[in-house]
């Protein structure tokens, strides 16, 4: 990955691993934002601007990839990388949870191309979907590249051991805020 995060064309390959992450590939993009911040402080914006974009397009192609090719495309994705339990999880909260559930999956290791293909099986309103989707990774891509901006070498050791856990936490808490907010 520091080779990669040391190429010229490092915000390029971060945007379309990003984008293929989003619709039908299973490696986060994070480990080259982490490394492409960590080599070369100065690009934290424009590096979290690239994977945040990528991410992005990808979600409206797993979207489309859901509504309009689930049965030819969508399923032998969903199958070729047995996600069909994270499948069955996301269409049974969706009625309960709708674009809550896709911002958890869009910011926490939930597999993000899994709840972009069920929306658009499901046909969820797509401009909510693009808003959430727009939301959630630009808060997770925004958050890494800033804390490693801030932080240096330390942080991004541990967030490359820790990246869930902590992805997970700060979405509960960001949930926890937004219900004492409401009820108090």
């Amino acid at each position: 990955m520091v080779n990669w995060a040391e190429n010229p064309q490092a915000l390029t390959a971060l945007f379309l691993i990003a984008l293929v992450e989003s619709s039908v590939f299973p490696i986060p993009p994070d480990a080259l934002l982490i490394a492409i911040v960590a080599s070369k402080p100065i690009n934290w914006l424009r590096a979290a601007v690239s994977c945040s974009a990528g991410s992005l397009v990808g979600a409206a192609v797993g979207y489309a990839i859901g509504s309009a090719l689930m049965e030819t495309v969508g399923q032998p994705i969903i199958s070729f990388y047995g996600a069909e339990h994270h499948w069955d999880r996301f269409l049974g909260l969706t009625d309960d949870w709708g674009t809550w559930l896709l911002a958890a999956a869009a910011f926490t290791p939930i597999p993000f191309k899994v709840a972009t293909i069920a929306s658009g099986s499901i046909e969820m309103p797509f401009a909510p979907f693009l808003l959430v989707s727009l939301i959630g990774r630009s808060a997770r891509f925004f958050l890494v590249a800033t804390v490693l901006r801030v932080f240096g070498d330390r942080v991004r050791h541990f967030l490359e051991k820790h990246l869930e856990a902590v992805s997970l936490l700060f979405f509960a808490l960001l949930v926890a805020g937004f219900v004492v907010l409401r009820y108090i």
